[in-house]
């Protein structure tokens, strides 16, 4: 099993910043990749974005290209996402998830989910 903790989240005004962080443990050895996901009321939920344990590999999502990275440290087994430039329609919980599969953005290839941190944003 593999346990993921999100942390980070809060109340923002819109252009301001927020870091958010996962922290991984059991057996992550198991896993190759983790990712953002977000859920919004009224929508499903969304692929934000997600990076390779190993290569550092990236992918986003285009509605928050150029405004969040997405990070980790294999040492830490920690994830960040650095969401700058934030947006009113940011405003969403924000899942951590693990999968053995790199470069996924599908919700269903993710076997291992946080409970999630909310992050909202102010207009």
């Amino acid at each position: 099993q593999v346990q993921l903790v999100e942390s980070g989240g809060g109340l923002v005004q819109a252009g301001g910043s927020l870091r958010l962080s996962c922290a991984a443990s059991g057996r992550t050895f198991s896993t190759n990749a983790l990712a953002w996901f977000r859920l919004a009321p009224g929508k499903e939920r969304e692929f934000v974005a997600t990076i390779s344990w190993r290569g550092g590999i990236t992918s986003y999502a285009d509605s928050v290209k150029g405004r969040f990275t997405i990070s980790r440290d294999n040492t830490l087994h920690t994830m960040y996402l650095q969401m700058n430039s934030l947006k009113p329609e940011d405003t969403a919980v924000y899942y951590c998830a693990a999968a053995d599969v790199e470069g996924a953005t599908r919700p269903q290839v993710y076997a291992y989910w946080g409970r999630g941190t909310q992050v909202t944003v102010s207009s």
